[in-house]
């Protein structure tokens, strides 16, 4: 069980991380991590290492100049800050292999901000419907103006581009849960009282 003290400087720590990664100050956001590094669960990468994340966050903002957030809710546990929220911004540059479609979005997200024992954040897993997002960008597209239907089909190209790629192997190969509980200790007999004794045997 964690301690209010321990739930005060994670929730400082994640929520600066929000606020520095918005205004794009991004050796600050890196400075809440020992050793940067992301997990994207749908797309099944890794961006690990000061150089990997620099460049996420450049990639990212290429496409999302305007990348905000709007936090629903923050929950903790033992070894965790888990963050719901809104993430939205408008596709103004290449997404991987899709072409900037100029539409914006809004998608529901989840992120874990692992700790270690020493209370240091190791690890943001973010997870979040990746259709959702590719509905708006691509959903959103105006396909009664002709201008838009070689657009259409740059998308398509590039989201079949993107499919081949090969999911990283920590997020593929991961150990087993170990879900047995520690067994309770049998309860000991209850001693006889006075008043037990001055009952009549029923025998």
């Amino acid at each position: 069980m964690i301690t209010d003290d321990v739930r005060a400087a994670r929730q400082k720590l994640v929520l600066d991380h929000f606020h520095d990664e918005v205004r794009q100050e991004w050796d600050d956001v890196l400075a809440t991590f020992p050793h940067p590094h992301y997990e994207l669960i749908p797309t099944m990468t890794v961006h690990d290492g000061d150089g990997a994340v620099r460049g996420y966050y450049h990639d990212t903002r290429i496409a999302f100049p305007d990348q905000d957030h709007e936090i629903i809710a923050l929950r903790h546990s033992d070894d965790a800050v888990i963050a719901e929220f809104w993430l939205l911004g408008t596709h103004l540059g290449p997404l991987g292999a899709i072409p900037p479609t100029g539409n914006r979005f809004r998608v529901r997200m989840t992120a874990y901000f692992l700790f270690d024992a020493d209370e240091k954040l190791v690890c943001e897993r973010v997870y979040f419907d990746s259709l959702s997002m590719l509905k708006q960008l691509i959903g959103g597209l105006n396909m009664r103006d002709p201008r838009n239907w070689l657009l259409a089909l740059r998308c398509l190209r590039g989201l079949l581009k993107m499919a081949g790629d090969e999911p990283h192997p920590s997020l593929v190969d991961t150990p087993k849960a170990d879900l047995d509980l520690p067994r309770a200790a049998p309860a000991a007999p209850k001693a006889p009282n006075a008043s037990d004794a001055s009952k009549p045997n029923p025998s």
